[in-house]
């Protein structure tokens, strides 16, 4: 599943192919995804101008001057690719014409200046739907959603109150998207072992200090992971079709049996299994 920086990295590739423009034709071309499409989808997107993209967790949002939001989920295997524009727009890609329209491409947006944007998702665990933009936040899948982590609502403070009592493992609480929001398996796990912290530790056990680190440790790595253009794992691709490159710069993601990357540690890379999902984490240097 595209965690944050994934889904940063497809909104800022589709910003110069959408925001500010029209959807001169919208194409829906077939009845659902995860869920069904909203009514008149097609017809209420088509001549419609973005005013905005934005991101709410693991979400894109697309502002529209009808008063709607786009809402676009990826899933696991979804993916928003661009042609018909030239660089500086998606470097080093020169498209005269449009690819064919693919057996697994769901929906297309036309845009008003010749540029193409397709939603391409072959296991359709994606979502699109359509709402009031006053009340998108309402929306149920954003209602719960904690504070975004490179927001300046993420802070040790809160992130100290989300905590206090829970005995529960840090590393499955921070996977709860009303604690902190668009964090995954990936980036959790390498903030935990820049900070310095176990995953099976409790979260309301980590003292004041411990979670400054964690913040400031979650803030670099997505940052990092952003300018690296995210992790292509299994399905993931840019906007642009192109790899994301932070997957080589993981720490201790994938890497059981590894040494320890911490200077000074004779530790190894372990793994474990939390909630049904992968941790990896050095013993010896995460207390």
């Amino acid at each position: 599943m595209p965690e944050l920086p994934e889904v940063e990295t497809v909104r800022r590739g589709l910003v110069p192919a959408m925001e500010g423009k029209r959807i001169e034709r919208a194409e829906i071309r077939r009845p659902d995804l995860r869920w069904p499409f909203p009514e008149r989808m097609a017809e209420r997107l088509t001549g419609a101008g973005i005013e905005r993209l934005r991101r709410r967790s693991k979400y894109i949002l697309a502002d529209l001057d009808t008063g709607e939001t786009l809402l676009v989920h990826l899933g696991m295997t979804g993916r928003m690719t661009v042609s018909g524009i030239e660089a500086p727009y998606v470097p080093g890609q020169f498209h005269h014409a449009h690819p064919l329209i693919q057996k697994h491409d769901h929906v297309v947006f036309d845009m008003g200046d010749g540029a193409r944007v397709t939603f391409n998702d072959a296991r359709r665990f994606g979502a699109m739907d359509l709402m009031p933009t006053d009340r998108a936040e309402a929306h149920p899948l954003l209602a719960s959603l904690g504070p975004e982590p490179l927001g300046n609502d993420f802070h040790a403070e809160g992130l100290a109150a989300r905590l206090k009592g829970r005995k529960g493992p840090v590393k499955v609480l921070l996977l709860d998207q009303r604690i902190v929001a668009g964090l995954g398996n990936i980036y959790v796990s390498e903030a935990l072992h820049r900070a310095g912290i176990h995953p099976e530790r409790a979260g309301g056990s980590i003292p004041r200090d411990g979670l400054e680190r964690l913040v400031g440790d979650i803030r670099a790595v997505l940052a990092e992971a952003i300018e690296a253009g995210g992790s292509s794992l299994r399905d993931y691709r840019q906007a642009d079709g192109e790899l994301g490159y932070f997957q080589h710069s993981f720490r201790v993601y994938d890497r059981a049996g590894a040494p320890c990357p911490t200077p000074g540690c004779a530790g190894s890379v372990q793994r474990i299994v939390q909630g049904g999902r992968s941790s990896y984490y050095c013993a010896t240097c995460q207390r």
